[in-house]
């Protein structure tokens, strides 16, 4: 395929909820390293508000709207609001009524979901945040730009892996996990983690559809 259509990132969306249930247990495991132990259950409720959203979406800018401020309104904390942050940035960098995207369309919809998240925080890639696989994910989709898809998916999805495993020698620098020091080395950040799958699922359902 050489756009992405509003029925596929529909699809895309449901996968990712497949893929992140599946992966629940571990993504709240690692929270419970250096946190509350909830990643996984909050990030759970977080994509299934998206999805219930998106159901009667007739254009990809208001249906990531719609996204955007139901997973904000559903669930709560810092998944929440950073997630409704990326959905509303890729909605404003969505053409009005447009129900297909190019390569081009859809590279710059992703890239404003990260604008729009960096204005809800400020941290950086070396932070052990959720950040170090979303950033790195951005970049491969336009650095170089792959020429179709499938591609800049397939790159973003393995760049934000690579971020998300990156995150097991660093110490935390970013919010209450940077209060652990030293001792919060040697485990993934669950955020990265968990938006590294996210990607996957995003990547292996448009290839696969």
């Amino acid at each position: 395929m050489s756009e992405l259509t509003l029925d596929t990132f529909k699809l895309m969306l449901r996968h990712a909820l497949a893929r992140i249930s599946e992966q629940q247990g571990e993504f709240s495991r690692l929270d419970a390293v250096l946190g509350d132990g909830d990643h996984g259950t909050a990030m759970v409720a977080a994509m299934n508000a998206a999805i219930g959203a998106s159901e009667k979406g007739a254009d990809f800018k208001s249906m990531l709207n719609d996204i955007g401020f139901q997973v904000m309104l559903q669930t709560s904390g810092s998944t929440s609001t950073l997630l409704g942050a990326f959905f509303l940035g890729m909605s404003d960098g969505s053409p009005s009524g447009a129900t297909s995207l190019d390569a081009a369309g859809a590279r710059a919809m992703f890239a404003n979901g990260l604008k729009n998240v960096r204005t809800q925080t400020n941290a950086k890639p070396g932070d052990k945040t959720m950040m170090d696989a979303l950033i790195p994910a951005i970049d491969a989709m336009e650095n170089p730009p792959p020429a179709d898809i499938a591609g800049m998916l397939a790159a973003a999805a393995q760049a934000a892996r690579a971020g998300a495993e990156k995150t097991v020698a660093m110490k935390a620098a970013f919010g209450r996990a940077r209060n652990y020091g030293d001792r919060s080395t040697g485990t993934a950040d669950p955020g990265a983690t968990s938006w590294a799958c996210m990607f996957s699922a995003f990547a292996e359902k448009y290839k696969n559809s």
